[in-house]
């Protein structure tokens, strides 16, 4: 059995200044179209929300925003998740659940690329799923170099050559992933079946 896992496709990262610069920014468009697809076939739709509680910032479930952005959300009898790490399965009951309902394929979108999505990939092959990463329902922003001082702006951050910009960070995650930890997909190779 398949599940779709919808990780972190939340109202806090659309509340940073750094959104704009983001790969994706209607990738609910995208996960709508996975989440319509996988509930048309009877596969099950599990949503993942990360959460800081007390950190002020916004992913601090006091502030409102730790919910799925407009547009997404879970129907009647699908599983929704809050985690505290960068994985769906470490800080959750996620590993329980799938195992509990006979679930061996897991299809991967949300947001951050080569992050929480790419982490869960990894650790959902380890664990033994066959993984679909659905490249093109994730979303990123540029990261900037490590050296980097902290506290820069964004257009400080965009105008450093060190910055890795988003589609550079979304073409190495796919590179890490494929033939070792997931097969790679559209949106559209999913819904053709």
């Amino acid at each position: 059995m398949k599940a779709l896992l919808v990780i972190d496709v939340q109202e806090s990262f659309r509340q940073r200044e750094s959104w704009s610069a983001a790969s994706n920014p209607e990738i609910a468009e995208q996960v709508a179209r996975l989440v319509d697809h996988a509930r048309a076939k009877g596969d099950a739709v599990i949503w993942i929300i990360h959460s800081e509680p007390g950190s002020g910032g916004v992913f601090d479930p006091e502030l409102g925003f730790t919910h799925p952005i407009e547009g997404l959300e879970p129907a009647a009898g699908e599983v929704l998740f809050t985690k505290t790490s960068h994985n769906a399965f470490t800080t959750t009951g996620l590993q329980q659940y799938l195992v509990s309902q006979g679930i061996d394929e897991l299809q991967i979108c949300g947001i951050r690329t080569e992050q929480c999505c790419e982490t869960t990939a990894r650790l959902g092959s380890d664990l033994g799923y066959s993984v679909e990463f659905v490249v093109d329902a994730t979303a990123t922003e540029p990261i900037e170099h490590w050296s980097a001082p902290a506290g820069r702006s964004l257009k400080e951050i965009l105008a450093d050559p060190l910055t890795l910009d988003a589609e550079s960070i979304i073409q190495r995650t796919c590179y890490a992933l494929a033939r070792r930890f997931a097969v790679i997909r559209t949106v559209d190779e999913v819904l053709a079946g």
